[in-house]
């Protein structure tokens, strides 16, 4: 078993590792630090809650040893604010016991904050792709003597549209540098980027691409509508002693909207929420409380789930299967974090079983079917939405097989019929004789 000494780091960074009270080396950091410090470069599959972060950063800390000059020779791009904030967090703590200077910019907030931040002169700076390009155009930051460039959880990066920004950015840095990039799965627009931006990378998989982390145990409800799904999740979170910490993903704002005001009412302990439509210092001090364990629950979309970094998280609920297929990756990897267990609930109405299957096949496993307990009151689907899950279900059935018409044609095409059918039996005008005119 490899210790961080066997990894050869540097006595402060050695020192700092004591600070934190980490024990030995995750295996991604066993197998990435000894290849960053080379100056390869690195491609690093890992789930998250596997260390990957300090897999990066340790190495990086060693290399530069010591403040020097004011410019950043180390990028960090992450694609969202809360992350951008974590690994800042998470540098603080690594960086400790050295002279090394760090900042996070993200946008959200002012430039000229944020320029005030660089000109004080910094080794690393951690950046979404926007703010520093925004740096950048107004002169208040200088680039040239990046030696190394880091792009953490590159499948997100990509999956929101970040690829012209990279592009951007990549031109703007020296050529000569060395390029690390870690994603949590590895698809086809990873594997595209692998090949246009680093050079015969060291690939590092500490586990099968798209794999869920081990620790987590999965289940899923099976549940007829939204009002049944509440119902469930509601009954679930009384149980304060096995739902300690809890975090909700709905795939978008206006049901993580709905959820939060049903499960404010009908559960104990501090709930937050956290979309993209809450303010930067709202948000910020929703992740920051649930972390401090000031909140039980926390309610969240997936555009905010990459920068939840918070320990001993209980239960990871899906309220819904997310589309976008890694994300069901990325949101289980939330629990089970630093070797603890955790459990992973997904609920799924009729219109989702499609999706789920998919993900399924991604994970290469089936996630058991748990009952849903017999006290939970099973609602009545409303019209409207049993419409949207026919509808969905039809589009599914129409991707799995093109000749596939729809549930409705049949039904449609005989209304047609019989409508014109209807008008010539009463189109009384034709039958009808014409009046005669009378005669003075």
């Amino acid at each position: 078993m490899a210790t961080f000494e066997d990894l050869k780091l540097t006595k402060s960074v050695l020192k700092s590792i004591s600070e934190i009270g980490f024990i030995e080396p995750t295996p991604i950091q066993v197998q990435a630090i000894p290849a960053i410090k080379s100056g390869q470069d690195v491609l690093g599959i890992a789930q998250t809650g596997t260390g990957k972060t300090a897999a990066y950063i340790l190495p990086i800390l060693t290399k530069l040893v010591k403040a020097e000059g004011d410019d950043p020779r180390v990028v960090i791009l992450v694609p969202t604010r809360e992350l951008s904030i974590q690994v800042g967090e998470d540098l603080e703590e690594l960086a400790q016991c050295t002279n090394i200077r760090h900042a996070a910019v993200y946008g959200g907030v002012g430039w000229t904050k944020h320029a005030e931040l660089v000109a004080a002169g910094i080794d690393i700076l951690v950046a979404t792709p926007g703010r520093l390009l925004d740096l950048y155009d107004q002169n208040a930051l200088v680039l040239k003597k990046v030696k190394t460039l880091v792009v953490d959880e590159a499948d997100r990066m990509l999956d929101m549209g970040f690829m012209r920004q990279l592009r951007n950015i990549f031109d703007r840095l020296p050529a000569k540098r060395q390029n690390l990039l870690f994603s949590a799965t590895f698809n086809t627009h990873v594997e595209k980027m692998t090949e246009e931006f680093l050079a015969m990378p060291v690939r590092i998989e500490v586990a099968l691409s798209a794999t869920p982390v081990e620790m987590v145990k999965q289940m899923v409800y099976h549940t007829p509508n939204f009002r049944t799904k509440l119902n469930l999740v509601s009954h679930l979170l009384q149980d304060e002693e096995e739902y300690r910490k809890v975090i909700l993903f709905c795939k978008t704002k206006l049901a993580a909207e709905s959820v939060f005001k049903v499960i404010k009412r009908r559960s104990e302990g501090e709930k937050r929420i956290l979309h993209s439509n809450k303010g930067q210092g709202t948000r910020i001090n929703a992740i920051n409380a649930f972390k401090n364990d000031e909140a039980r629950i926390l309610i969240s979309t997936d555009l905010s789930a990459r920068g939840i970094d918070a320990s001993k998280v209980t239960h990871v609920i899906n309220f819904d299967v997310p589309t976008n297929y890694d994300d069901y990756i990325h949101r289980i990897g939330r629990t089970a974090r630093a070797g603890n267990h955790g459990n992973a609930i997904t609920l799924l109405d009729p219109s989702e079983i499609w999706h789920f299957k998919k993900i399924e096949e991604i994970i290469r496993m089936q996630i058991p079917v748990i009952l849903i307990p017999e006290e939970v009151k099973i609602s009545d689907t409303a019209r409207g939405e049993s419409q949207t899950q026919l509808r969905e279900i039809d589009r599914q059935r129409k991707k799995d097989d093109p000749t596939f018409k729809g549930a409705f044609h049949v039904k449609k095409n005989k209304f047609a019929n019989d409508k014109r059918d209807f008008s010539k039996k009463n189109d009384k005008s034709k039958s009808r004789p014409k009046s005669k005119k009378r005669r003075k």
